[in-house]
């Protein structure tokens, strides 16, 4: 046998034979540099060379167009994804505790799901593995996230598990997903185009058929059509309706009864008796129900396909800031370029202006401006320095750093920010659990009532039976209880993605309609955190230009806050020498010959007098600047509101709720700004303890309090609050304790959520209600024979559809 053919062509992966599209990665296979088209790729690639199977290559016959087929099948014997290598770059190893045990965590893609009893059936059967501590799979993505003690149970036995079930399951890739979502989209667009073309044929000569029976119709031409109809209805039943069969044999299988199986036999059952009855030549036939059941049903599962997706990509929106080459420093200074994935820790990294940061790691050069917009949603450039952490995905501004690498993978912000996500996705509200526990039992129900509407009209009409027994098991619409909260949740999560506030905790989604009270921290929550130059008081009105130059000369290396206020980018700094700090108390410096002091009116009146007459007022902060002979000017300095605090407190009172602010700042500041604000409940210097007795004391009179801060001593109060939001350039500390995170410094986005969660679990009742209550008068009508097979098509395809567009309202 020949080497594979395309293994001299450059533009190709020589193990997968995809397009290469710019990739760089090669593994070395025989003596030469084979060019890889992905890390996935690479890896295999290594696996089998390491295992001492490169013959592989050498004797394969062709590259195989599919993922399924690109793995031989004696590699599935050495579990590559247990190897440590692979498994870094999409399992996340959590922080050992006390015991020994190995936890991590995997996000997987399940292919094959179709409904809620889908996801009720890996569920149920993954967490009943030994070793697998918790199971949640998202509907909208068909995402997994797995929980598992490495100690007991390896990915491979998961894996191996859930296609022992009739699935097929993999770590979670982006461009993966992406490619079973357009393979997933194109067969239904070519099941839906079989369906349409041919049921519209089905559909005339059903017009034929039926008028044919008021007006009239020769024999010879009613069995020509009948037989016309049956031609036409086949490859939408074998073809089109595929789907259906599939999913209900797996079900069977299982010994479960899934969603697909009443639309299976309803399908089956129709077209079989409509085959009989051509045969006898007499009786209903119902191909076009069977065509019109396809059709709407498949364009149902097109529209939900693609709700799913958009609702995936509003994550793998920061998958894109990681870069896929980064610049690695050898250990003699020369520049390697390297996949990002083949990083180790320690390795120290270069990193170019307009680059971005590749992963978290710390900075080794002196300093460094780095844009983290996309992250925290931080609008300005953030200054970092030696030692400072850079997170992965931030952008480098100002000129060539060095970092080392300190987190890999899944273990960096970034991937931490889309768990928080999927977490949230995969939540389910009180009503949506009922939901479950409802459409597990509703198949059996629904059979037991065909069963009993069955053997009522053979021992009435049996002339009617069949036409009763597909319209009742074609009527009812148990996807409308699965697709009731998973569609509003991906809906919610999305819109509130997009107006900047990630569920950190998913029972916020509940939390948040009920608070009637939110309480705010002061600085850095309804301020910027950031003092501002608001006024400049000179001795010599005349000097007022040199006064600023030589306070913005002193500041001018300074990190103070105040020394930021005064730093001015549009003046010339001049020279200073003999420099000295005085920690709490001020600055001095030698320029031109003169000694200058810039400091607090104790330490400036310690070396001139201060005019007796001086405004000073309480809610403000003042430095003053002086030589050795006196005083020369004072600059006053506010913490301004942010832009939109005072309409998003506004917009607050409109929705209803209470607002109050517990501040650890002076009783004048907190004052001014609740007077500002129009907020009447305020309290100001208040300790960390005493601002949780506040709000447990808000809570006891029945009070439901969310908690808006961003600092370290706001983590206890998030904490025991009925609901914490945090602001995502806050401390640490405080992002842990908080279920929602404002990606942001505006405060806008809280007032979004508070609508769209409001308007979230209003929708998902409505859609359970719409469910509950369609089902409940469409099947009695179709038992009682009032419903014919072709309006039972309709009515449930139309009920999916209402739910679906329903949902999707909370997009906008």
């Amino acid at each position: 046998m020949a080497e594979t053919p395309s293994s001299s062509t450059g533009s190709d992966c020589y193990h997968c034979g995809l397009p290469l599209a710019g990739s760089r990665l090669t593994v070395r296979i025989d003596g030469d540099d084979r060019p890889m088209c992905c890390a996935g790729c690479a890896a295999v690639a290594e696996a089998i060379v390491a295992s001492g199977n490169s013959d592989y290559y050498r004797f394969r016959e062709d590259k195989s167009p599919t993922g399924k087929d690109l793995v031989p099948d004696f590699l599935e014997q050495i579990k590559v994804y247990d190897h440590p290598a692979v498994q870094r770059q999409f399992v996340h190893r959590m922080e050992p505790g006390d015991s020994d045990d190995d936890i991590r965590e995997v996000s997987l893609i399940i292919e094959g799901i179709v409904c809620a009893a889908c996801l009720w059936l890996n569920e149920q059967y993954l967490g009943h593995l030994p070793g697998v501590l918790e199971v949640s799979i998202n509907y909208s993505t068909h995402r997994a996230r797995v929980r598992w003690d490495n100690n007991r149970i390896h990915l491979s036995q998961i894996l191996e598990a859930i296609s022992q079930i009739g699935y097929l399951a993999h770590p979670y890739d982006p461009e993966t997903q992406q490619k079973l979502f357009e393979e997933q989209r194109k067969s239904l667009i070519r099941r839906i185009g079989v369906a349409g073309l041919f049921g519209m044929q089905v559909m005339m000569f059903a017009l034929v058929l039926y008028t044919g029976e008021w007006w009239g119709i020769s024999d010879r031409f009613r069995e020509f059509f009948r037989y016309l109809s049956w031609l036409l209805a086949s490859p939408i039943l074998f073809y089109s309706a595929q789907p259906f069969f599939r999913g209900a044999w797996q079900d069977l299988k299982m010994r479960r009864a899934g969603m697909d199986v009443p639309v299976a036999l309803g399908l089956g059952i129709a077209y079989l008796a409509s085959a009989w009855h051509v045969i006898q030549g007499e009786g209903e036939v119902y191909f076009d129900s069977i065509a019109m059941f396809s059709f709407f049903l498949l364009s149902v599962r097109l529209f939900e396909l693609s709700a799913r997706k958009k609702a995936a990509e509003k994550i793998e929106e920061l998958t894109d800031l990681t870069p896929t080459l980064s610049n690695r420093i050898r250990q003699d200074g020369e520049i390697e370029v390297v996949p990002t994935v083949e990083l180790e820790v320690d390795d120290r990294v270069l990193v170019r202006p307009g680059e971005i940061v590749p992963t978290d790691g710390r900075l080794e050069s002196p300093q460094a401006l780095v844009d983290e917009a996309l992250l925290t949603g931080e609008q300005h450039p953030v200054r970092k320095l030696a030692g400072d952490t850079l997170i992965g995905g931030s952008y480098n501004l100002d000129q060539p750093i060095e970092m080392s690498v300190s987190h890999l993978g899944q273990d960096t912000v970034l991937s931490g920010i889309r768990r928080l996500i999927e977490q949230a996705q995969s939540y389910k509200p009180d009503i949506a659990r009922l939901a479950d526990r409802v459409a597990s039992v509703f198949v059996l129900v629904l059979l037991l009532l065909v069963a009993g509407a069955s053997w009522y009209w053979w021992q009435q009409d049996p002339s009617r039976l069949m036409s009763v027994v597909v319209a009742t098991l074609v009527v009812t619409c148990p996807c409308a209880l699965s697709l009731a909260t998973p569609a509003s949740l991906s809906a919610a999560i999305g819109s509130l993605t997009r107006r900047g506030m990630l569920v950190a905790q998913s029972r916020a989604l509940e939390a948040m309609p009920k608070v009637d009270t939110v309480v705010f921290d002061k600085t850095g929550t309804l301020t910027t955190g950031e003092l501002t130059l608001e006024r400049q008081v000179d001795a010599d009105p005349g000097a007022t230009d040199r006064n600023r130059r030589i306070a913005h000369s002193l500041e001018l290396h300074s990190e103070h806050p105040v020394a930021r206020a005064l730093v001015d980018d549009t003046l010339q700094a001049l020279p200073v020498t003999q420099r000295i700090n005085h920690p709490g108390q001020g600055i001095e410096g030698e320029i031109e010959g003169e000694t200058y002091f810039l400091g607090n009116a104790g330490f400036i009146g310690e070396r001139v007098e201060l005019p007796p007459d001086l405004e000073l007022a309480d809610d403000r902060q003042v430095v003053f600047l002086a030589d050795r002979e006196r005083w020369l000017a004072s600059f006053s300095f506010i913490d301004p509101l942010k832009p939109d605090a005072r309409e998003t407190v506004r917009a607050l009172h409109r929705l209803g709720l209470e607002v109050r602010i517990l501040s650890g700042d002076r009783e004048p500041y907190v004052a001014a700004i609740a007077r500002e604000l129009g907020i009447e409940t305020y309290a100001a210097e208040q300790l960390p303890e005493q601002k949780l007795l506040r709000v447990k004391q808000w809570q006891s009179e029945g009070r439901r309090v969310a908690m808006v801060g961003d600092g370290i001593n706001d983590a206890p109060v998030l904490a025991v609050a009925d609901l914490s939001i945090s602001l995502s350039f806050g401390a640490d500390l405080a992002r842990a304790a908080a279920d929602l995170i404002i990606n942001g410094g505006q405060l806008q986005p809280l007032v979004d959520a508070f609508r769209i969660t409001r308007k979230t679990l209003r929708v998902i009742r409505q859609n359970f209600a719409w469910a509950v209550g369609y089902n409940a008068v469409a099947v009695p009508f179709a038992m009682a024979g009032l419903v014919p097979p072709w309006l039972a098509a309709i009515g449930m395809s139309l009920s999916s559809l209402v739910v679906v567009l329903n949902a999707l309202r909370l997009r906008r």
